[in-house]
């Protein structure tokens, strides 16, 4: 028994991602459908052996799939994933669109797994910011065990975050620099080759940028919104992998030596903390990778019951199409998707 999947987006980064994955996990697909916007019909993607030539969505037919990943921005998920939703299928959205939306889950399979059931409501799911989700996959663990009160965080974010765009400005300032030629940037504020940027998003009234209040919004959905969450969001001169140094203070005692055991034991979790020079992973090393690593596990003798983390993920991945696949993976495993098609 297999479904059929519509993959909407699957020219960008992330939705081609997504059907690498779907084939990497073999989930159950029947028949499988590539979809984007006008200006990229017919443009050819992959699919393990097969070659999909992407449709024009504003024809596409979506009462006859079962399942929908959506790679789109979050204007385009507002405009279509209601109308996809109520055509039958269940949406799987990347973008933001609908994560704070009291009747859309916001699910990390690793996390809050429950809450998929909640995706009746209007055939939604919701797929978290990749910062958060590499995030909330260390915490939940932790807080599980002794309660986190407080958590902050920095976080240092590849130029994958934001498209190829991002990805080709990185690439063409680095080898400007190289030539002694110009580097204006486009894509970002300034120039991010050689340098970092303070700054992902747009700022808020209270001098936080959007990226940051996702952080903490998101976490407080999915985990528990007593945490206090404070969060400083930066984007480095890396291709794919973000990082984060995160410093959190717990209700009770909780030393690195038991931490370390649970992070071992926690699912989507990688523990790398040995003290020595390369005992840790850097986002390089997570690139293509399907865990959450974490590095770097101290003590923190400035609180009572603290703790500091290094925390890595492939962003493309955990923090966007393997999470999404992960999610329909969880429905397939609960009965959740609808029509399924004989193989």
């Amino acid at each position: 028994m297999g479904y059929r999947v519509a993959v909407v987006g699957a020219t960008g980064n992330v939705g081609r991602e997504m059907l690498v994955i779907l084939e990497e996990l073999n989930f159950p697909v029947d028949e499988i459908f590539a979809l984007a916007s006008r200006n990229s019909i017919g443009v050819e993607v992959n699919f393990g052996d097969q070659t999909l030539y992407c449709q024009d969505i504003e024809r596409f037919d979506f009462s006859d799939v079962d399942l929908v990943l959506m790679s789109v921005s979050g204007a385009f998920s507002k405009e279509w994933s209601p109308r996809i939703g109520a055509a039958g299928p269940i949406v799987i959205d990347n973008s933001s669109a609908w994560r704070m939306d009291p009747d859309v889950p916001l699910i990390v399979p690793e996390v809050n797994p429950d809450d998929v059931a909640l995706a009746s409501r209007k055939n939604i799911i919701a797929n978290p910011n990749c910062s958060t989700a590499q995030l909330v996959v260390a915490l939940k663990p932790l807080h599980d065990a002794a309660r986190i009160k407080r958590v902050v965080v920095s976080t240092y974010q590849s130029v994958s975050g934001a498209g190829k765009q991002g990805m080709d400005e990185l690439w063409d300032q680095t080898k400007a620099v190289y030539s002694l030629g110009p580097t204006p940037p486009k894509k970002f504020p300034k120039q991010i080759a050689f340098n970092v940027i303070p700054f992902i998003g747009s700022f808020n009234e209270d001098g936080y940028t959007d990226e940051e209040a996702k952080m903490w919004n998101e976490t407080h959905k999915m985990i528990d919104p007593s945490i206090a969450l404070t969060v400083t969001c930066v984007r480095v001169p890396v291709f794919v992998g973000h990082s984060e140094a995160v410093n959190i203070e717990f209700e009770s005692a909780l030393d690195e030596d038991e931490a370390r055991d649970i992070l071992r034991e926690a699912p989507g979790v990688m523990v790398v903390d040995k003290r020595d020079e390369t005992g840790y992973i850097t986002p390089k090393e997570s690139q293509g990778e399907f865990a959450v690593y974490v590095s770097r596990i101290r003590n923190d003798p400035t609180v009572e019951h603290g703790l500091n983390l290094w925390v890595v993920s492939d962003n493309l991945r955990k923090g966007a199409a393997l999470n999404a696949v992960q999610i329909a993976q969880l429905l397939h495993e609960r009965g959740l998707i609808g029509r399924k098609i004989p193989a």
